[in-house]
C-alpha cells in the first residue's frame, strides 16, 4: 500500500484536532469523556498556577475547577490511579484492560533493589491489615523512618510498602486531601464488575495499541508504545504486524521538511477530510499537557524547541523554573513564566520570551492577557502583577 502523505501544516492541525486542542475550551464539560477522550491525565506533584492534571482539563474546557477530579475520583469513582509514563487517573471503565499492568509495575518493583529489602511479607501484611481495619490511610497515618543516610528520593518504609501495594493494584487511591493520597483496598474501591473479568494479555495488549493510536492518530511504533508506557517493544511490534491489514501507513512532513514514516489509525483519511482550521485563540499549556510531552515529535512538528527545565540548576536554566508553552492557532509562540500567590490573591507574570519572527502585536498583547485572566481564575485569584513590562 502507498503511504498517505500528510502535509506538515494538516499534520500540526491534526495533532491538535487528536488531543482536543483545536476547538475554543468553552461549552458543557463532561468530565468524564474528557478523560476518556485523552486516555489519561498526567498527576504532578508542582503547583505554581494549578497543579498539572487540573491545567491539562481546564485547557481542553475552563469552567472546568479544581474540585472536580477529586469528586469524580472519590465519589463517582469515574476514575482511578496508576502508573502510565507517569503517576495519571484513567477512566474507570479501563480497568479490565490495565490488570496486566498492574501485574507489569509490581515486578518491576519488587526486582528494583531500592524497594526489595523493604517488601517482606510481615511488613506487607502489616499495611494491609491497618487499612482493612481501619479504613482508608495516607502514608501521613504511619510512622516508621528512613533508614542510613537522607538521600533525594529515599522514602520510609512504610511509604515504599504503600507504593508497592499500590503498583500491584492491591491498594487503590480512595481519594485526596489536598495532594494527600489516601489508600484503601482496591476491593474497596474497584466495582466488582469491572475488577473481576479476565481479560486475555493478547487481548489487553491489542486494546492498548489500538486505543493509543486512536489517541494519536499517527505514530511510529515508539510512539505508540509510549502514550502508555505499558507494553513492551516486542508487543507492539508483534500488534503490528498482526494488524497490518487495517492499519494506514503514512508519512508525516516535520516543520523541517523531512518525513517520518508512521501508522495511522484505520479512520485516518475521514479525519483529515473533517478537520478545520484551529482556534486563533492564544492558549497557555502546562508543561505536561499530552500533546506537548514527547519533546521529539513536538520539535519535529511544530519546530518547537521545549525543555522542562525545573530540575534543571537555576544557574544552569535557559529559561525558568516553570516555563508554559504559548499556542497560538496551529503555532506555538512563545512562553511564559507566570507563578500565583492564592494567599496575596494574585497572579505575577515574571517573564515573556515570544519566538523568532513573532511580532508582538496588540491584538497579540491582548490576546495574552485575556488567557492570562482566565488562568487567575483556574488559580481563584484576582490580581495580575506584570515583573515585566506587558509587550
Amino acid at each position: 500500500m502507498t503511504a498517505l502523505k500528510i502535509p506538515n501544516r494538516t499534520a500540526r492541525q491534526l495533532w491538535l484536532a487528536t488531543n482536543g486542542l483545536a476547538q475554543s475550551p468553552t461549552g458543557p464539560l463532561d468530565l468524564g469523556a474528557l478523560i476518556q477522550d485523552l486516555g489519561f491525565v498526567q498527576l504532578d506533584t508542582i503547583q505554581v498556577v494549578s497543579r498539572a492534571h487540573h491545567h491539562i482539563l481546564w485547557s481542553r474546557n475552563q469552567t472546568y475547577r479544581e474540585p472536580m477530579l477529586n469528586r469524580n475520583l472519590a465519589q463517582d469513582r469515574g476514575v482511578f490511579e496508576h502508573f502510565t509514563h507517569d503517576a495519571s487517573v484513567l477512566p474507570m471503565a479501563f480497568l479490565p484492560m490495565w490488570q496486566r499492568q498492574f501485574r507489569r509495575m509490581r515486578d518491576k518493583v519488587s526486582r528494583s533493589s531500592w524497594y526489595g529489602k523493604h517488601l517482606a511479607d510481615d511488613h506487607l501484611d502489616h499495611i494491609r491489615r491497618r487499612i482493612s481495619e481501619e479504613g482508608p490511610l495516607s502514608t501521613h497515618d504511619f510512622d516508621s523512618k528512613i533508614e542510613g543516610a537522607r538521600e533525594m528520593w529515599k522514602r520510609p518504609p512504610h511509604k515504599i510498602g504503600l507504593d508497592y501495594l499500590w503498583y500491584a493494584g492491591e491498594l487503590a487511591t480512595c481519594h485526596r486531601d489536598g495532594f494527600t493520597k489516601y489508600y484503601d483496598l482496591a476491593e474497596r474501591v474497584f466495582p466488582e464488575d469491572l475488577r473481576s473479568q479476565d481479560v486475555p494479555d493478547q487481548e489487553q495488549i491489542d486494546w492498548l495499541c489500538n486505543a493509543a493510536l486512536d489517541r494519536i492518530a499517527v505514530g511510529t511504533q515508539g510512539e505508540i508504545r509510549k502514550f502508555w508506557d505499558a507494553t513492551e517493544v516486542s508487543e507492539v511490534a508483534d500488534w503490528a504486524e498482526r494488524s497490518a491489514s487495517s492499519l494506514v501507513p503514512v508519512q508525516i512532513e516535520s516543520a523541517d521538511g523531512g518525513w517520518t514514516t508512521a501508522l495511522a489509525a484505520p479512520d485516518i483519511e475521514e479525519r483529515l477530510a473533517g478537520l478545520t482550521p484551529p482556534t486563533s485563540r492564544l492558549r497557555i499549556l502546562n508543561p505536561f499537557d499530552p500533546a506537548i510531552r514527547d519533546r521529539v515529535r513536538l520539535k519535529r512538528l511544530f519546530g518547537f524547541d521545549y525543555t522542562v527545565e525545573m530540575f534543571v540548576p537555576a544557574a544552569k536554566r535557559v529559561w525558568g523554573y516553570y516555563v508554559y508553552p504559548l499556542l497560538e492557532a496551529d503555532r506555538f509562540v512563545g512562553r511564559i513564566e507566570a507563578k500565583a500567590d492564592r494567599k496575596q490573591d494574585r497572579l505575577t507574570v515574571q517573564n515573556v520570551w515570544w519566538e523568532p519572527g513573532v511580532r508582538v502585536t496588540a491584538q497579540r498583547q491582548a490576546k495574552l492577557e485575556s488567557e492570562l485572566a482566565r488562568l487567575a481564575r483556574l488559580a481563584d485569584v484576582s490580581e495580575i502583577v506584570w515583573q515585566v513590562p506587558a509587550r
